[in-house]
Protein backbone atom coordinates (compact mmCIF):
# COMPACT_ATOMS: atom_id res chain seq x y z
CA UNK A 1 0.00 0.00 0.00
CA UNK A 2 1.18 3.46 -1.14
CA UNK A 3 0.91 6.25 1.44
CA UNK A 4 2.41 9.38 1.44
CA UNK A 5 2.57 11.46 4.64
CA UNK A 6 3.28 15.41 4.35
CA UNK A 7 4.03 17.44 7.26
CA UNK A 8 6.03 20.84 8.55
CA UNK A 9 2.45 23.38 7.66
CA UNK A 10 1.18 25.61 9.78
CA UNK A 11 0.81 29.05 10.33
CA UNK A 12 3.90 31.87 9.61
CA UNK A 13 3.23 35.71 9.23
CA UNK A 14 4.17 37.43 5.38
CA UNK A 15 7.74 36.76 4.85
CA UNK A 16 8.43 34.09 6.86
CA UNK A 17 9.45 30.74 6.13
CA UNK A 18 8.32 26.85 6.06
CA UNK A 19 9.62 23.56 5.29
CA UNK A 20 7.32 20.73 4.18
CA UNK A 21 8.07 17.27 4.33
CA UNK A 22 6.53 14.62 2.39
CA UNK A 23 7.86 10.71 3.03
CA UNK A 24 6.76 7.67 1.10
CA UNK A 25 6.38 4.34 1.70
CA UNK A 26 5.17 1.50 -0.17
CA UNK A 27 6.76 1.96 -3.57
CA UNK A 28 10.14 2.09 -5.01
CA UNK A 29 10.93 5.74 -4.09
CA UNK A 30 14.56 6.50 -5.89
CA UNK A 31 12.23 5.91 -9.43
CA UNK A 32 9.15 8.04 -8.32
CA UNK A 33 9.27 11.76 -9.66
CA UNK A 34 7.55 13.66 -7.03
CA UNK A 35 5.82 16.92 -7.06
CA UNK A 36 3.90 19.53 -4.61
CA UNK A 37 0.65 21.22 -5.69
CA UNK A 38 -1.90 23.32 -3.97
CA UNK A 39 -4.91 24.25 -3.62
CA UNK A 40 -6.69 27.34 -2.24
CA UNK A 41 -10.44 27.54 -1.42
CA UNK A 42 -12.55 27.57 -4.30
CA UNK A 43 -9.57 27.48 -6.40
CA UNK A 44 -8.34 24.39 -8.91
CA UNK A 45 -5.55 22.50 -7.35
CA UNK A 46 -2.09 23.53 -9.10
CA UNK A 47 0.89 22.77 -9.43
CA UNK A 48 3.89 24.09 -7.51
CA UNK A 49 7.11 22.31 -7.66
CA UNK A 50 8.42 18.89 -9.31
CA UNK A 51 11.67 16.68 -8.78
CA UNK A 52 12.63 13.87 -11.05
CA UNK A 53 13.66 10.66 -9.61
CA UNK A 54 17.21 11.41 -9.66
CA UNK A 55 16.88 14.77 -8.57
CA UNK A 56 18.55 16.09 -12.29
CA UNK A 57 15.35 17.75 -13.14
CA UNK A 58 13.49 20.77 -11.18
CA UNK A 59 10.61 22.58 -12.28
CA UNK A 60 8.76 25.35 -10.68
CA UNK A 61 5.72 27.26 -11.06
CA UNK A 62 5.88 30.99 -12.15
CA UNK A 63 4.43 31.92 -8.92
CA UNK A 64 7.30 30.75 -6.93
CA UNK A 65 10.11 30.81 -8.81
CA UNK A 66 13.29 31.86 -6.67
CA UNK A 67 11.04 31.47 -3.15
CA UNK A 68 10.86 27.71 -3.07
CA UNK A 69 13.11 25.32 -3.39
CA UNK A 70 11.79 21.36 -4.01
CA UNK A 71 14.81 18.89 -2.71
CA UNK A 72 15.17 14.96 -2.17
CA UNK A 73 16.73 12.68 -0.30
CA UNK A 74 16.43 8.93 -2.03
CA UNK A 75 18.13 7.31 1.18
CA UNK A 76 14.81 8.85 3.35
CA UNK A 77 12.26 8.50 0.91
CA UNK A 78 11.52 11.59 1.20
CA UNK A 79 10.69 14.90 -0.67
CA UNK A 80 10.83 18.69 0.47
CA UNK A 81 9.33 21.99 -0.53
CA UNK A 82 11.64 24.88 1.39
CA UNK A 83 9.29 28.27 0.96
CA UNK A 84 11.21 31.16 2.02
CA UNK A 85 9.63 34.75 1.57
CA UNK A 86 5.56 33.61 2.17
CA UNK A 87 3.25 35.45 0.63
CA UNK A 88 -0.51 35.24 1.88
CA UNK A 89 -1.47 34.08 -1.68
CA UNK A 90 0.39 31.25 -0.87
CA UNK A 91 -2.05 30.10 1.56
CA UNK A 92 -3.67 26.96 0.52
CA UNK A 93 -3.70 23.27 1.18
CA UNK A 94 -0.06 21.77 0.29
CA UNK A 95 -0.38 17.95 -1.07
CA UNK A 96 2.53 16.27 -2.49
CA UNK A 97 2.06 13.73 -5.31
CA UNK A 98 3.82 10.98 -6.99
CA UNK A 99 4.26 9.12 -10.28
CA UNK A 100 6.18 5.83 -11.67
CA UNK A 101 8.24 7.86 -14.48
CA UNK A 102 11.02 10.11 -15.22
CA UNK A 103 9.29 13.02 -16.24
CA UNK A 104 7.97 16.28 -14.75
CA UNK A 105 4.55 16.89 -15.28
CA UNK A 106 2.29 19.58 -14.32
CA UNK A 107 -1.13 18.06 -14.61
CA UNK A 108 -2.65 16.78 -11.39
CA UNK A 109 -4.17 13.74 -13.35
CA UNK A 110 -0.56 12.90 -14.37
CA UNK A 111 0.11 11.72 -10.48
CA UNK A 112 -1.12 8.45 -9.21
CA UNK A 113 -0.33 8.68 -5.45
CA UNK A 114 -1.24 11.65 -3.31
CA UNK A 115 -0.95 12.46 0.44
CA UNK A 116 -3.52 14.09 2.44
CA UNK A 117 -2.09 17.29 2.58
CA UNK A 118 -1.16 19.67 5.03
CA UNK A 119 -2.61 23.57 5.45
CA UNK A 120 -0.48 26.56 4.74
CA UNK A 121 -1.38 29.96 6.18
CA UNK A 122 0.46 32.91 5.59
CA UNK A 123 -0.95 35.96 7.74
CA UNK A 124 -0.16 39.74 6.12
Amino acid sequence: QVQLVESGGGLVQAGGSLRLSCTVSGRTFRTTTMAWFRQAPDQEREFVAGVSWTGGRIYYADSVKGRFTVSRDNAKNTVFLQMNSLKSEDTAVYYCAARGNTVVLTASTSYDSWGQGTQVTVSS
